[in-house]
């Protein structure tokens, strides 16, 4: 039971403000837990915070204010507190941003209100403009749910004017509803399927661990397409049985409409959501409810494992391989670590599904910290794919195409037969580089040491590193020459075009993430696909994931070859996962289906092992080169990334770390650099990075966090500490 402090007793109150502390305040009239939401002032402002616990009392009492009032939402839990506070130590990261983390939504300080919501009519309008249709097309693609007038003007691009004259019309119904309802309740018993035996051996095994009530994790494993979404959602029937709330995150937004379908037909009601796609309104909805047990299941992106659960029995990783998972930006953090993390302080279970688990997850399970559970066949009538390599050695293609006349010849059998083919390259946009024919000069950004990358749809230049976004230029920036700018090398845009040449009748789809405004427009064009909608998928990595095209027999893999070049640690293994991803959407129905990659290093060992399909074997090899080396899994790493304006200043700044390394010695850890980052300049800052090694059961965290102490930083210089990188850009 949490403490209770009396009215005018020291609390201490962590916010979210910028501060390496938490504040004194006195506990207000009525008093207060320990836990609650409170609102207190910081100079002349009313700010957010919560009560961590009693107060220090280290300063003059009688300046000491009191708290302004207790916000009318459910206290944090201890759990939720115990878990902030793990969390940031692991990733040293402050408390405030890991408390910014749990309380993302918008007017958590407002009383419970009534406020109006607008849902689809029954009337129809006296005519049809193409405001009214955009409003009415909104309202329909939302399933049967409501919007706020300021949510549906935005979403249809309207003024609220041409909203409320549907609403006199009929067209659209305007209602008084409570601010934050509870969401429909899912029954656990409501459209359960029958199971394989390998299915429902798993299943068995899953409701046996969540009936312990204790603590584990499970690594289940299953080639693409054995079913692996219906043995976990039987997991989840089992936590809703037990009383208690379970989470499914999912690592790409576009995934989430067809598995909701899914999630609503097993138990009868849709769940809550939660990722970028969620308005403002419905996020404060699914915060609250999480909290007072009014939502059972949540699906949601990696930032809703920092939600406020009553009691979360069940987290689901899908896809637990995905880099997605890892936060790059302000609170560095990998989703499927502190998934494990917050079960084993709520007594939950974990399970990480994937068809090609990361060698961490492998590793675990091989040594018995987690349980393994494998599907090795797929479900019904679909069988694995048929996987070969195509040696570009032998094409004879000219050096502006890229797909080989073997491939070319595979998909047009294909489309005689009335059958899907995809083409997948991991590159978006229309070309990787911009080269000038007469100086040489490649477009680069002007605010990173990266190349602008031609968007040939958008008509524009595009980083992919800060965003930054430019016309087209007539002439070069270097050299002035006119119509001299070539694109190099191909993207996904690209692909398309020479698809359009080489199969001129065929109907074609480009699925790329930046080609489409909205994740609403993404999962539409996913639909229509898979409805058949299109002879020739073309995509980049966002195919990979997940998605079912029960037509698609053919997969062409255009640059197999690609994720195999520079010195990422991991490269080996994301080839591996990819290759593997992209053939599984084949043959998912009851055609058989076929990968063909094209290489030009068909006897390179990750290319001989994609395509013999022998898991087991590539995992072991790979472990061995990793345990040999001490890295990751059987070490441990830590990225320091330094920035600043002045690329000198951060050079210094490494260096001088570089020589106080002694809190890292102390350990017996190794540091790397200083040495310009990959990409040197992102957003105008200059980056430095150094690399710290270590063994595998020291205590780094307190060491780095020693030896960082040492500095500080002054003007624009900038430090952020990476625990277990992913990326090394």
């Amino acid at each position: 039971m949490d403490a209770f402090f009396e009215e005018g007793s020291l609390v201490a109150i962590l916010t979210t403000q910028p501060l390496d502390r938490t504040l004194d305040y006195k506990a207000p009239a009525g008093g207060c837990f320990q836990g609650a939401y409170v609102e207190v002032p910081l100079g002349p402002r009313k700010i957010m915070g919560v009560v961590w616990g009693p107060g220090k009392g280290d300063f003059d009492i009688s300046r000491v204010r009191s708290v302004n009032r207790v916000l009318d939402v459910t206290p944090m839990q201890g759990e939720l507190r115990d878990f902030l506070c793990r969390a940031g130590d692991y990733t040293l990261t402050p408390m405030s941003a890991m408390l910014r983390l749990a309380t993302r939504a918008p007017g958590l300080s407002e009383a419970p209100s009534l406020r109006k919501i607008y849902r689809l009519g029954i009337g129809e309008p006296d005519r049809m403009t193409d405001p009214r249709r955009r409003v009415l097309e909104v309202l329909r693609d939302m399933g049967g749910l409501s919007l706020t007038l300021g949510e549906l003007a935005e979403a249809a691009g309207v003024t609220s004017s041409v909203i409320k004259g549907l609403v006199k019309q009929g067209a659209v119904s305007e209602e008084e509803a409570p601010r934050d309802t509870a969401f429909a309740r899912l029954d656990p018993d409501y459209g359960g399927k029958a199971l394989t035996d390998d299915q429902e051996t798993a299943a068995q095994v899953l409701r046996a661990a969540i009936a312990s009530g204790r603590y584990g994790t499970t690594l289940l494993k299953g080639v693409t397409g054995s079913g692996k979404t219906e043995v976990y959602l039987e997991a989840v029937a089992a936590t809703l049985r037990k009383g208690r709330q379970a989470l499914v995150l999912l690592p790409e937004i576009a995934l989430t409409a067809e598995f909701l379908t899914r999630v609503e037909a097993r138990f009868g009601a849709r769940p809550a959501e939660w990722h970028s796609g969620v308005t403002m309104t419905e996020r404060r909805r699914v915060w609250k409810q999480v909290s007072q047990g009014g939502a059972q299941l949540v699906v949601g992106a990696r930032s809703a494992l920092f939600l406020p659960f009553r009691d979360l029995g069940l987290t689901i990783v899908d896809e637990e391989h995905d880099t997605s998972y890892k936060q790059e930006e302000g609170v560095l953090y990998n989703a499927r670590d502190m998934a494990v993390l917050r079960a084993s302080i709520g007594a939950g279970q974990v399970v990480l599904a994937s068809a090609t688990p990361s060698l961490e997850s492998w590793a675990n399970a091989d040594a018995g910290k987690y349980r393994r559970l494998s599907l090795t066949s797929r479900f019904g009538a679909s069988v694995m794919p048929e996987m070969r390599a195509i040696d570009m050695r032998g094409q004879d293609l000219p050096s502006n195409r890229w797909v080989s006349p073997a491939l070319a010849a595979q998909v047009r059998a294909r489309l005689e037969q009335g059958e899907q083919a995809m083409l997948f390259i991991n590159r978006r946009g229309y070309a990787p580089v911009t080269i000038c024919r007469a100086c040489g000069h490649q477009v680069g950004c002007p605010h990173c040491d990266a190349r602008m990358v031609e968007h040939r749809f958008l008509q524009r230049l595009v980083c992919h590193q800060c965003g930054e976004t430019t016309p087209k230029p007539a002439a070069c920036p270097e050299c002035h020459a006119e119509d001299k700018l070539a694109a190099v090398g191909p993207g996904v845009e690209r692909l398309a075009e020479e698809a359009a040449e080489l199969f001129p009748e065929a109907r074609l789809a480009v699925l790329s993430s930046d080609l489409f405004g909205s994740a609403r427009a993404l999962k539409d064009e996913i639909e229509k696909i898979a409805r058949g909608g299109a002879d020739i998928i073309i995509g980049t990595q966002l195919v990979a994931k997940g998605h079912n095209f029960p037509l698609l027999t053919l997969v062409g893999v255009i640059d197999s070859d690609l994720g195999l070049q520079g010195s990422d640690l991991r490269a080996a293994e994301r080839t591996f996962q990819l290759m593997r991803q992209v053939a599984g959407r084949a043959g998912r129905a009851e055609k058989p289906g076929t990968a063909l990659m094209q290489t030009y290093q068909p006897e390179h060992p990750v290319i001989r092992a994609i395509l013999s399909g022998d898991e087991e074997n590539f995992w072991k090899a790979e472990a061995e080169e990793r345990r040999a080396a001490g890295m990751p899994p059987y070490g441990r790493l830590a990225a320091v990334i330094l920035s600043s304006t002045e690329a000198q200043e951060a050079f210094d700044l490494g260096n001088a770390m570089a020589r106080q390394d002694a809190p890292l010695r102390k350990i017996g850890a190794q540091i790397y650099g200083p040495a310009p980052a990959p990409i040197a300049r992102v957003r105008g800052r200059h980056r430095v990075r150094l690399l710290v090694k270590a063994a595998k059961g020291v205590a780094l965290q307190p060491a780095l966090s020693a030896w960082a102490a040492q500095f500080r930083l002054r003007g624009e210089l900038r430090m952020a500490i990476d625990i277990d990188p992913q990326s090394f850009f």
